[in-house]
């Protein structure tokens, strides 16, 4: 009587493989290739095994995100740490660590900071993940030294002021986290709006930059992104060149 033939032993993977792996194919091919089967192939396993680890991609992709932050933010954090204790140095070298970054790993940062995060309970909220903390410690750090020219509270749009006090609270809890010395009477609303305003002009370059959709050739991006944060600076009252 013949014996049945043995099926091959599926080889034995962790949740380290299955990250490294899924970093691999995003890296190579972008978040739209980030799939379950895509993953499970190059491992050398069936879709249905990664969920013994992951109940979906979702979950997979909330991981990555942040893994990726985590890195992004070690990288930086160790920039910021032979530089001269300066607020003004180390928030502006953080600014053009993050371009750089983005430039070299588009595909993380596609996934990390150009993808919508719904409703999903993986996804990061830049503030308060690894690499908004860097950010803010710097911009602590700023705030505490330097007399900024900061929005008058006057000008602040009524509808956004709600929001702006939930951001200025969870931006006091997190500094003082941080360990931080700071004097909660500095943040205030006008402070937490130019936060938000001028994140929100770094990473509107940024994008703009990594996605090619400047609205005109740019023979010297370099030199367009360096006078983008001497502006920045100008407006908040620094004056002499911010750049490390």
């Amino acid at each position: 009587m013949t014996q049945p033939a043995r099926r091959g032993r599926m080889p034995a993977v962790n949740d380290a493989d299955i990250r490294r792996v899924a970093r691999t194919v995003l890296a190579e091919h972008g978040p739209e290739a980030l799939t379950l089967r895509a993953i499970a192939r190059d491992l050398g396993i069936t879709a249905p095994a990664l969920y013994r680890y992951y109940a979906s991609r979702e979950d997979l992709v909330g991981a990555l995100r942040r893994d990726i932050c985590v890195d992004l933010a070690d990288d930086l954090a160790g920039q910021v740490a032979e530089l001269p204790d300066d607020g003004v140095v180390q928030l502006f070298a953080i600014c053009k660590g993050f371009r750089r970054w983005a430039l070299t790993h588009p595909h993380e940062f596609t996934l990390v900071f150009a993808s919508p995060n719904g409703e999903n309970p993986g996804g990061v909220r830049q503030f308060d993940e690894p690499f908004g903390r860097v950010f803010l410690g710097a911009a602590g750090r700023l705030l505490t030294t330097y007399d900024l020219v900061t929005p008058s509270t006057d000008t602040i749009p009524g509808a956004l002021r709600e929001d702006l006090i939930d951001f200025q609270t969870e931006l006091l809890a997190m500094l003082a986290e941080s360990g931080q010395k700071f004097p909660a009477e500095k943040l205030d609303l006008g402070v937490a709006y130019l936060m938000m305003t001028l994140w929100a002009r770094l990473y509107g370059h940024v994008t703009l930059e990594v996605f090619g959709n400047y609205p005109l050739p740019v023979t010297d991006p370099d030199a367009l992104f360096d006078a983008t944060l001497a502006d920045l600076a100008r407006s908040i009252g620094l004056t002499g060149p911010p750049l490390p």
